[in-house]
Order: C-alpha cells, then structure tokens, then sequence
C-alpha cells in the first residue's frame, strides 16, 4: 500500500509536528506609526494563594488585567506569553512574587512599559464585639503593578464597608440618626512590607463602626449605639483615614475615597483625598 500524502504539512514532517517555519505575523512591522499604551489580555482567572496575618494562605481565585505597550513599528504583540507567564507561577502568587512576574511580563515581550492588576476576595476572620461569635468578613482586593523604564511600582487597593452615621441628624433630631452603609476605597503605594489586614483595621478604626458577618442581639445593640455615639460626614471619613495614613512610614502615597449609600436620599455622598507623601 502506497504511503498517503500529508495535507497540510511541510514535505516530510511527520504527522502531530508542528511546521518547520510559520510566519510571525504579529511581528510584522507596522507602517501607521501609531504606538498603543496598553495592548493585553483582560479578565483571565486564575488560582492562587494570599498569605493573610494569622500566619495562614487563603486560597482563592484571581482576575487578572495583563498589558504592555507596543511601539509604533510593531503590528502586535504575542497574546499567549501573558497566559505562559501566568501558569508558569503555578499558583504562588505573593507581593514578591506579583512583582517579579511584572518584570518578567515586560521583559518576555520586550516591553518599555508593563501593567498587571490582580483582583481577588480576601476573608477575614472576625469576631463580634459582645458575643464574640466568629465569622468571615469580604473584602475585594487588587494588587496593581506597574514599570516603566525599568521602575516597578506596587498598589495596593481594597473596598472596605463600614457604617457611617449623620451628625447633622443626630444633632436635629429628638430620636435617632439616619446611618447607612458606606464603601471606603483605599489605593496605597507602599514603601515597605503591610499586611492586608492593617489597612482594612486603619478604615474601620475610623468608621463610625465597623460591620461583621454575624451578630446577636447583644452585639446589634453594642454597633447600633457605637455608631450613634461616632457621628462621622462623608468628609470626616476621608480626612480621619487619610489622617492616619500620613502618620504611616510605608506608606508612600495613597487615595482615600468614602461613598455613603444614602437613606433619606436617592443619591449617595462622596469625597476623595489624594497625596503623594514624596512631594510633601
């Protein structure tokens, strides 16, 4: 029996073999002499693993954003390489280890610039203040690296709920004070090693209270008159927090944001500070 021509193979490759030369397509030059800031992939989940202060590893999964820029004379550049660079850290994905795969991001595709932000839920294991019931609290998380020219920088952003009660109505009104729930957002570029879980104790300290997973009937007494006692303004929020963090020496720079989730209106408040420490 005659041996059957390969279909659409290079002569004698054998069958399963990839063949001897494939164009690179996205490696053509480029002619419109456009350069693009962020070219990459967005929203691919992966495990990993997140050392938390109790000395444990919360094993959860991660949305990755990957990009790098491209210069103007290159069409495109190599999606799969993000994916490679990924899975090649086989789930161990630390702060150290976070920025290493940034550098090896840029320098893998030949990038001047990079980006990577990881966002992922972080548990914390809290117990209520009377009772002392436990429960786990969430919290999203996102780690945010960048480099460019050869400079990493590391962001460290969470979403922290809180309860923030009205001094104006506590001050207007013979019973009671409207309170709602609030989203602190806190971005903080860091100097030195801090744990997740400082941060988030930096904006609850600050609160008018701090929320828990689970409380009895004793503890929704304690939250109920600990806010009414700690009237806090949307403005209180952001300066109180932002107080804390300029007296913090790992902290090189940050942006505080509080949004109220308002119950007599159908709106929310909100206000935001910025500081970069190094221009102080």
């Amino acid at each position: 029996m005659s041996k059957p021509t390969p279909i659409n193979r290079n002569e004698g490759e054998m069958p399963g073999e990839m063949p001897a030369e494939m164009e690179d397509v996205q490696g053509r030059a480029d002619t419109r002499r456009i350069a693009i800031d962020k070219v990459g992939i967005k929203d691919i989940r992966h495990p990993v693993r997140v050392s938390d202060r109790s000395g444990g590893e919360q094993h959860t999964i991660a949305t990755f954003n990957m990009y790098v820029n491209l210069p103007h004379n290159f069409k495109g550049t190599h999606m799969s390489r993000f994916v490679e660079i990924l899975n090649r850290h086989e789930r161990e994905i630390t702060v150290t280890s976070f920025k290493e795969m940034l550098s090896e991001m840029t320098e893998v595709l030949e990038a001047e610039a990079g980006h990577i932000e990881m966002r992922f839920p972080y548990f914390v294991n809290k117990a209520a203040p009377v009772s002392g019931v436990q429960s786990l609290m969430d919290y999203d998380v996102t780690f945010i690296g960048e480099i460019c020219d050869g400079e990493p920088q590391m962001n460290i952003k969470i979403v922290i709920p809180v309860t923030s009660l009205c001094p104006c109505s506590k001050k207007i009104s013979e019973r009671g004070a409207h309170n709602q729930r609030s989203h602190v957002t806190l971005d903080v570029r860091t100097r030195d090693f801090i744990w997740i879980e400082e941060l988030i104790d930096i904006v609850e300290k600050e609160a008018s209270c701090e929320l828990y997973g689970l409380l009895k009937r004793p503890d929704e007494k304690h939250v109920t008159e600990r806010a009414y006692d700690n009237p806090k303004f949307v403005e209180d929020m952001v300066r109180d927090v932002a107080a804390r963090l300029n007296e913090n020496d790992r902290i090189g720079a940050y942006t505080v944001e509080s949004e109220n989730f308002e119950s007599i209106h159908n709106h929310s408040a909100y206000a935001m500070i910025v500081n970069d420490k190094s221009r102080d």
